[in-house]
Order: C-alpha cells, then sequence, then structure tokens
C-alpha cells in the first residue's frame, strides 16, 4: 500500500492562517502592550490585578522558563513522527507565541520540524 504525502485542504489552511494570526497578534500585543510598556509594568508590578497584568505575568513566568519553546519543539517533534492537523494547529500556535515572546531559538527549530512534516508520508486510515 502506497501512502500519500500529508497535505491540506483549503479550508484547513484558512484554519491555520486564521489561528497563525491571531496567535501572533495576540503575542504582539501583550509583549509590547503589557510587557515592554513601562507605564502598564510599572501599574501591574505595583500590584495591579487586571487581566492585562495576569496575562502579563503568565508570559513572563512561561517565557523564563522556556515553556513556549519546549512545547513547540515537543509538538513538532510528535507532528513529524504523525503528521495530524490538530498537531500542526497546536505546534503552529505555540511556535508563534515563543518566536513572539522571546523563545526564538527553539521555536525556531519547531517551525523547521513544523514544515518538514509535509515531508513526511500522512498515517494510513481505516
Amino acid at each position: 500500500m502506497k501512502k500519500t504525502p500529508f497535505r491540506l485542504t483549503p479550508y484547513q489552511v484558512q484554519w491555520l492562517l486564521v489561528v497563525g494570526f491571531a496567535t501572533v497578534g495576540y503575542a504582539l500585543y501583550v509583549r509590547y502592550f503589557a510587557i515592554e510598556f513601562s507605564g502598564v509594568a510599572l501599574a501591574c508590578d505595583a500590584g495591579l490585578q487586571t487581566m492585562l497584568c495576569k496575562a502579563r505575568l503568565l508570559a513572563t513566568y512561561l517565557f523564563r522558563h522556556s515553556v513556549f519553546g519546549i512545547v513547540a519543539l515537543i509538538i513538532a517533534t510528535l507532528h513529524v513522527i504523525r503528521p495530524s492537523i490538530v498537531l500542526l494547529t497546536g505546534g503552529l500556535i505555540v511556535a508563534g507565541l515563543g518566536v513572539v515572546l522571546y523563545n526564538l531559538g527553539l521555536s525556531g527549530i519547531a517551525i523547521g520540524l513544523l514544515i518538514l512534516g509535509f515531508a513526511r508520508p500522512a498515517p494510513a486510515t481505516a
């Protein structure tokens, strides 16, 4: 039995475009309006309890411990082993967050592995 390569339908491509732009857009918002904007940073460090401050605290904790890059690398490795749209979407989300939020090295490798997942055959369906 010959396996066909992993290919996306046009609807899946549109889905990935929407998810990718939304993820990178939110990451840019958190980076430039919560983490690097001094007025918000000072207010959050002084004890302001808003959703933006909580998102800033969570993003700061996650990128300090390289969670974005490590999770993106794990998902991308699983996608290379067994490609699927679910793994591709998850990897795209975490790698997009990692690239924007200071985990560039591991997230860049994960993006390369996600692309490499298209060179492998898709799993056989029964």
